[in-house]
């Protein structure tokens, strides 16, 4: 279920869990998922928290069906013909839906619901690096390096507070840190673009010539 497949409008009599997950979005989108809370979900919605509470059951529950409803605004189709490109494609699709909510990297982490969208977007990424990886284990390891490297740089990419990287300036000096003030600048680039077109080509290459280890 997307967020666009729950209703908008929805009255206190018939809730529905697509109701519950769009009200979620909207807290998110608005707050960040530090507020997102049964709590703030029931006042978006203008119920009590026990009708939230029985449509999510827990909140792992609630993470978990919107994490699918992010992967679910991924577009499997018209990929291109090349693995390679297939794959990194749908890496940045994944990157996008991500980008498009307020810490849609810190929603999905620690989740990977067996649920449709979820299992088909694997499935496609898998079906892509099995033709391109020397082996199954080699195809099964980089589409996790895919995916966290992925999500890693999205939840740098939506935190990426300025004064941060202010403070790592004044904290590294050639003296103490040669290796580290040589490379500062490109060490702390907000061309989030480029590093994530640079790192997942970096991944895909390695995959495509160096084989996972054996048991």
């Amino acid at each position: 279920m997307t967020k666009k497949q729950a209703a908008a409008a929805p009255t206190k009599v018939g809730i529905t869990l697509g109701h519950v997950v769009s009200a979620a979005f909207d807290v998110l989108d608005r707050s960040g998922v530090a507020k997102l809370s049964t709590r703030a979900i029931a006042a978006e919605l203008g119920v009590s928290m026990n009708t939230v509470m029985w449509h999510i059951r827990t909140k792992d529950r609630l993470l978990e069906t919107m994490a699918e409803a992010v992967l679910g605004e991924v577009d499997l189709e018209d990929l291109p013909e090349h693995w390679h490109d297939q794959a990194a494609e749908l890496l940045s699709r994944l990157r996008q839906a991500m980008l498009s909510h307020r810490d849609g990297a810190l929603l999905i982490a620690g989740t990977f619901p067996a649920e449709p969208q979820t299992l088909a977007f694997t499935d496609r990424l898998l079906t892509a690096l099995l033709h391109g990886c020397p082996t199954r284990r080699t195809a099964a390891w980089t589409a996790w390096n895919l995916f966290y490297f992925t999500l890693g740089l999205v939840q740098e990419e939506q935190a990426a507070p300025a004064d941060d990287r202010d403070r790592l300036r004044a904290h590294v000096t050639e003296r103490h840190l040669p290796g580290l003030h040589a490379a500062l600048e490109d060490f702390m680039s907000v061309d989030f673009e480029a590093r994530f077109r640079f790192g997942i080509g970096q991944i895909l290459h390695s995959a495509a010539t160096e084989a996972a280890p054996g048991h």
